[in-house]
């Protein structure tokens, strides 16, 4: 590869730290994305080998990202306080450690909590490697450094769901966790020679804030699932209630306290509000894909794993080759017009899906899938973009991590809204599994649609100052 800082790095880097600093960011990107994406396809083998039912897995990828959710906050505090290096450093081994325990889990419960530790790690480990180069490089040199480092966040996705697949048909599930270790000890290598101990003085981190937030988002999680099981309604209704009181108890506290966790002064921003509220509602049918296809592929159409995997890439490769277009179409049509007409689109590929069964041919799936990549990539662009735009100063900071926060959040929330719809279909209504399956597209394409709509509260020309 060649160097990414042709010029001149700021005196705090040495000439090999400023040579080689980003690819300490691309090692930590790579490891917590293919992480996220090489479980999908080893979910149905994974519940065979733990004695679970192949469509009761979802707590093991809704553990891991709600827990990212609930942490990215804490990170640039944690790094401010005790340092970026040895932060970075401990968050691969809490990573790596949290990957064996996935590795020798003996039954989903046990996988459940080694996922919440591996994400302890990966909430750590990305953010601190983000802030590093931030910090460590001037502005004029960031967007290339950035550009560089984030390679590998376009090719993990491609990578993973294939690698899981020939993982577990060729070897066996404890390896997608075990291909961590040596990544691991990469990126310690790299991270105890090249990243400079950055500090910042900090005051005292809003723990009650972040208390109620965090338990707010994971008693509406298992909200959601309860309402899945037979007899749970009116625990599923006091979670959502106790969860509600909770997130109105933390905007009663950031109302009073100095330094919020997040503060509420972000949502009188109205691009802000809508692309923050916009970008949750359009992820539950989106996030839900990548979990039930390859259930789908796997249980029902009986694909094997890596046919699976191969079925996945064509989501990556369209979400890598749009990548050009995405600022010229925007640019083109404006960010109201974007949003509200891709996420239309995509609502009717997710309900495309349901209209396939095993007698479709396999090759029919790669041009649908390829443009939902595709409609995907320019949808993340165009929320991000337009969420963060319109902030300024210290907003931007808080902001970019809200959202980071929101986008974990929706991925948690979306799985376990699509399981429980597959579930109570399968179990309450006594579907089939093929129609509980394409009546669970239905709902998510359709929930998809809808939150296409409020895009309709941009006004045309809101973003026109980002390109």
């Amino acid at each position: 590869m060649t160097n990414p800082t042709a010029t001149t790095a700021p005196s705090l880097l040495s000439p090999i730290q400023a040579k080689y600093l980003p690819y300490v960011l691309a090692v930590a990107l790579f490891m917590q994305i293919l992480d996220a994406t090489i479980l999908n396809t080893a979910l149905p083998q994974m519940a065979i080998a733990l004695g679970e039912s192949p469509l009761k897995m979802q707590w093991a990828v809704i553990s891991y990202a709600l827990t990212l959710a609930i942490f990215i906050p804490i990170s640039g505090f944690l790094a401010d306080k005790y340092g970026t290096r040895k932060t970075f450093l401990s968050a691969i081994v809490i990573f790596c450690v949290g990957s064996v325990l996935c590795a020798v889990s003996p039954n989903l419960q046990f996988l459940i909590g080694a996922r919440i530790i591996q994400a302890l790690g990966g909430a750590m480990m990305t953010p601190v490697a983000r802030l590093i180069l931030v910090k460590s490089y001037p502005r004029n040199q960031l967007l290339t450094v950035m550009n560089f480092a984030v390679i590998p966040a376009l090719v993990a996705p491609l990578i993973g769901p294939l690698l899981g697949g020939y993982l577990v048909e060729y070897t066996s599930w404890h390896w997608i966790f075990l291909i961590n270790i040596p990544m691991g000890l990469v990126g310690l290598y790299l991270g105890m020679k090249l990243v400079p101990d950055l500090r910042e003085t900090v005051g005292r981190l809003d723990w009650l804030g972040f208390v109620l937030f965090a338990a707010a988002a994971c008693l509406l999680s298992l909200a959601v699932e309860q309402a899945s099981q037979p007899g749970s309604y009116f625990g599923s209704i006091v979670l959502t209630v106790a969860s509600f009181a909770l997130l109105a108890g933390y905007v009663w506290h950031a109302r009073r306290a100095d330094k919020p966790l997040f503060p509420l002064s972000l949502f009188d921003i109205r691009t802000f509000r809508i692309g923050i509220v916009g970008n949750l509602l359009t992820r539950l049918g989106i996030s839900a894909v990548p979990y039930l296809l390859p259930l789908l592929l796997q249980v029902q159409f009986k694909y094997s794993p890596s046919e699976a995997g191969w079925l996945l890439a064509p989501i990556a490769v369209g979400a890598i080759g749009v990548k050009p277009w995405v600022s010229k179409i925007i640019q083109r049509f404006s960010y109201r017009k974007v949003l509200v007409v891709n996420t239309t689109l995509i609502g009717f590929l997710i309900i495309l899906l349901a209209q396939f069964d095993a007698s479709v041919p396999w090759y029919w799936f790669i041009p649908l899938l390829t443009f939902m990549g595709a409609c995907n990539s320019m949808q993340f662009s165009a929320m991000n973009t337009i969420t963060i735009g319109d902030l300024q100063g210290t907003q931007t900071s808080s902001g970019n991590s809200l959202m980071a926060v929101n986008q974990q959040l929706a991925i948690s929330f979306g799985i376990a809204f699509g399981a429980a719809v597959l579930n109570i279909l399968t179990e309450r209504v006594e579907m089939d599994t093929l129609a509980a399956f394409q009546s669970t597209y239905w709902v998510m394409g359709i929930i998809t649609i809808l939150a296409g709509l409020y895009f309709l509260r941009l006004q045309p020309e809101d973003g026109k100052g980002l390109y």
